[in-house]
């Protein structure tokens, strides 16, 4: 199996905590919401499989049966101390991998992490595979991806107007191996940065979730070209302006032309 102990100490040590409630987190947790809300009934049973410390689960409990399945035991110690009582849920420690739940167990299964944290294709299928097996006939899968270009697009977005990674070269050999290849590997120059991942595009993410026997129903690109804004923070905040951001974000979440250009995508697929 693939070395992800990286992957690891960097959730453990709470690299989740509060990113959320912040900057293009909170954009990114509106849009997963509301996206989520489309498809999911009341009354199901749901997998949150790398899951962190339970932000989805929580919104989700409310009228589901849920149970977060998170890697590191610290962020799983996390969700159980500041769940909510009145929405309570499961949380334990799990791998994505080799998922400890029965057979089509599950009415819905999200991946919203595990599948950008595996660089080996091998690795990602087994991942789908067992989301496949945990999950009942018609049951509904939920695949999110970090786009190939992310990396380029937000240090191009900043570039000369307070932030100069662009002309680093250990920045930009970073950005030239996952424009080439999908992997991110983290430098240690920069630490703050998020653990080694791959990086899909909309394609390569539906190809990967259909050949492990889902029928895809959607794609969604989850903060769209939004995010390029300069003084999105205050916009968001404001109602008549974010409003009008949604109005794009609907209109182009679907482009796949455009998907690219959106931090994070969502395949939903139908076993």
């Amino acid at each position: 199996m693939e070395n992800i102990k990286e992957v690891y100490e960097f959730y453990n040590n709470g690299a989740e905590i509060d990113r959320l409630e912040k900057g293009l987190g909170k954009i990114e947790f509106y849009r997963t919401k509301e996206i989520l809300s489309q498809y999911i009934n009341d009354n199901s049973v749901i997998y949150d499989i790398g899951g962190g410390i339970g932000k989805y689960s929580q919104w989700l409990a409310k009228n589901n049966d849920v149970t977060l399945i998170e890697l590191a035991p610290n962020a799983v110690e996390f969700a159980k101390k500041t769940m909510d009582t009145n929405c309570l849920y499961k949380a334990e420690i799990g791998d994505a991998r080799k998922i400890e739940k029965p057979d089509e167990s599950a009415d819905i299964v999200l991946l919203m992490g595990p599948l950008y944290h595996l660089q080996k294709q091998s690795e990602r299928n087994r991942v789908l595979s067992e989301a496949y097996r945990v999950l009942k006939k018609g049951g509904l899968l939920f695949a999110v991806g970090i786009s190939k270009f992310s990396s380029t697009t937000w240090a191009l977005s900043v570039y000369g107007n307070g932030n100069n990674f662009i002309d680093d070269d250990i920045y930009l050999n970073m950005l030239k191996k996952e424009l080439e290849t999908g992997k991110h590997i983290r430098p240690k120059e920069y630490s703050f940065f998020i653990a080694n991942a791959y990086f899909h595009t909309i394609d390569s993410l539906t190809n990967e979730v259909s050949s492990n026997g889902f029928e895809i129903i959607n794609q969604h690109a989850i903060e769209s070209c939004i995010w390029i804004s300069p003084a999105l923070d205050e916009k968001w905040e404001n109602e008549e302006s974010r409003k009008r951001l949604l109005d794009i974000i609907h209109a182009t979440e679907h482009e796949k032309t455009l998907m690219g250009i959106s931090p994070h995508f969502m395949v939903v697929a139908k076993k």
